[in-house]
């Protein structure tokens, strides 16, 4: 069997910055929705509070190098830190750009551009754009030229030695093809070589990746399009009828509450494609932290029911290369969205320890985890 590297993905959210002192007020991070939270219902797991790590800033070299040191000691291969790129205009990358200056810590990471207009979804106004997306050629050659910087890193994740960049939303850009090429070509020029390009995947019906001129997929856990008819909605009728009436307020009619267990059930049953896709995982999720209402939640997640769905991967995923072997698994440090590996004060270290236990049981995850410190 063919060797795995799991990589974490990762949310460099947590720290001050402007646009948010802006949008949402003087100090504002991903801190504050997460310690606002509450739970919804009886026995609803929230707020979801660190431990290990604490309420750290990534400004902080001390808390990157924390952050890394936790992740390999647990057999994660790497981070893949989300990128905010906005014609020219960057949001929170002074942690990334502070690993690229200091060259610390020694820990493999790839980018993943979160290629999404910001809006104020977090405060339920969705349609209220903050920093709107507007591709243009111009900028694609602006964007990729900035990001050779990383693709040089001796640190930067690759595929037979080709940097690995993904793309959250392929779907957005007008002529991706066209984009690719601007890309590829302006690689080859600045000494970088091949590029190495996966989409993400969140639909339930995806797309080949060569048909966009990508290399591969990755499988974006949860596809919430995947919570299909088959998923049963927690909440009854009597819920619903009550809350007609008048009576109460259900939490299960204001947000979307469904079974991780039998989300794993529906995910595991599901056939593979015929294209590369990385398979990918979500340890939990729950995202009322950042929502009062119109909330999507997995609830009764437990460290061996994620174990269960990643041993399914590990024993099922054959890799196409020797080197096109990642399972991607979301997330590192989504706290406000519930979902994450880093230890909380309910279940400790638990998740993590569940994912080296999986990997290193079946000798599937690479011994070279990650470079030496």
């Amino acid at each position: 069997m063919s060797l795995l590297r799991p990589i974490a993905i990762h949310l460099p959210q947590f720290h001050p910055f402007q646009e948010n002192d802006l949008w949402w007020g003087k100090g504002f991070t991903e801190w504050t929705n997460v310690t606002k939270a509450s739970p919804k219902f009886k026995g609803h797991y929230q707020p979801h509070l660190p431990t290990d790590l604490g309420f750290y800033d990534l400004r902080l070299p001390e808390s990157r190098e924390s952050q890394a040191e936790l992740a390999k000691e647990y057999g994660i291969y790497g981070f893949c830190y989300y990128h905010y790129w906005f014609n020219g205009k960057r949001v929170m990358e002074r942690p990334v750009q502070d690993i690229l200056n200091s060259n610390k810590p020694n820990f493999p990471f790839c980018l993943c551009w979160a290629n999404e207009n910001w809006t104020r979804n977090w405060d339920g106004k969705d349609k209220e754009v903050l920093l709107k997306q507007d591709y243009n050629h111009e900028d694609d050659l602006n964007h990729i030229r900035y990001l050779i910087q990383y693709f040089k890193d001796d640190r930067y994740i690759r595929v037979d030695g080709k940097p690995l960049f993904v793309i959250y939303k392929t779907e957005q850009f007008p002529n991706i093809k066209r984009t690719v090429d601007i890309w590829r070509s302006e690689c080859l020029k600045a000494g970088v070589g091949e590029i190495y390009l996966a989409r993400m995947e969140a639909s339930a019906i995806g797309i080949d990746p060569l048909s966009i001129d990508f290399d591969a997929a990755i499988e974006f856990q949860p596809r919430w399009r995947m919570l299909n008819e088959n998923l049963r909605m927690y909440g009854s009728l009597s819920d619903r009828l009550k809350h007609k009436l008048g009576y109460e307020e259900s939490p299960f009619i204001n947000n979307r509450i469904f079974s991780y267990e039998e989300f794993v059930e529906d995910v595991i049953s599901k056939e593979k494609v015929d294209y590369k896709l990385f398979p990918g995982i979500t340890p939990m999720w729950d995202n009322s932290a950042r929502r009062n209402q119109g909330a999507t939640i997995l609830e009764g997640s437990t460290p061996d029911l994620y174990g269960k769905w990643l041993d399914h991967i590990v024993k099922n995923f054959q890799p196409y290369s020797s080197e096109e072997n990642f399972v991607f698994i979301n997330a590192w440090n989504e706290w406000a969205e519930g979902n994450h590996l880093e230890p909380c004060r309910k279940w400790g270290r638990a998740y993590l320890e569940k994912t080296q236990k999986v990997f290193l049981s079946s000798s599937r995850v690479s011994k070279k985890l990650s470079f030496d410190s």
